[in-house]
């Protein structure tokens, strides 16, 4: 590379793409990691339910699930790390691979209930960002018409924690409506959906899993480590000349 073509970059911290580490990846042999949350405390909660759905689905596509029931645990800073739920949650999330999130809309937004999840979810964890790289999958339901304002809720917290989220999603208006008396959905083309999502979800999961130290792999980190790295080779080197 010719540094005055990019007078801005730090030479050493740029790098070609690796094709052989984008197609060449050595697969895992065990099946896909994946946690859902899902956002309602109620007896008859639908996001649940449909919670519950998607697990069974991802099951049959050959996923390994983990469901997190939310009910003890404590708000954003009214406790510490410490607190058991919220260490049962942090070591599920380490465990995944992938992600499916489920709120209810209520009063236009995602729930409190799945934001406090997402938030007891640091971007690091003693240097590890757990969340990084990892895929996520969004849905909704509805107590009235159709809606899509907690799914790009959640679409936007995804981005934020640097998953991947899938381009499918699933919003169920008339929740209610859609599930039997024992608590499934009922055929659809509302259910199908959810089918796609997942599909879709344990797809990108073994597309990417194995390859996600590569692909967030970024150029500003690299930069800021080799700056870190030159800086301390600097100062030893002022010490022994002193």
């Amino acid at each position: 590379m010719n540094k005055s073509d990019l007078p801005n970059v730090d030479i050493e911290s740029m790098r070609t793409i690796d094709n052989q580490a984008v197609f060449e990846a050595n697969p895992s042999e065990h099946k896909p990691r994946i946690l859902l949350l899902y956002g309602s405390l109620r007896n008859r909660s639908f996001s649940r339910f449909a919670t519950q759905e998607a697990a069974r689905l991802l099951n049959h596509f050959g996923a390994e699930t983990r469901i997190f029931n939310p009910s003890g645990l404590p708000l954003p800073d009214d406790s510490d790390d410490t607190h058991p739920k919220v260490q049962e949650l942090r070591e599920l999330v380490q465990w995944s691979e992938g992600m499916v999130w489920c709120s209810p809309e209520r009063h236009g937004a995602m729930t409190s209930v799945l934001k406090a999840q997402i938030d007891w979810i640091p971007l690091a964890i003693q240097a590890t960002r757990p969340t990084q790289g990892k895929t996520l999958a969004i849905m909704q339901v509805c107590g009235g018409s159709q809606s899509f304002n907690a799914v790009n809720q959640m679409r936007i917290l995804g981005r934020w924690m640097r998953m991947i989220t899938i381009p499918n999603q699933s919003s169920i208006p008339k929740a209610w409506l859609e599930f039997d008396d024992d608590n499934r959905m009922k055929p659809s083309s509302l259910y199908d959906r959810i089918v796609d999502v997942m599909e879709e979800l344990v797809k990108f999961t073994l597309l990417t899993r194995d390859r996600s130290d590569f692909l967030t792999n970024r150029y500003s980190e690299r930069k800021e480590t080799a700056e870190a790295f030159r800086q301390r080779i600097d100062q030893r080197s002022t010490q022994s000349e002193s």
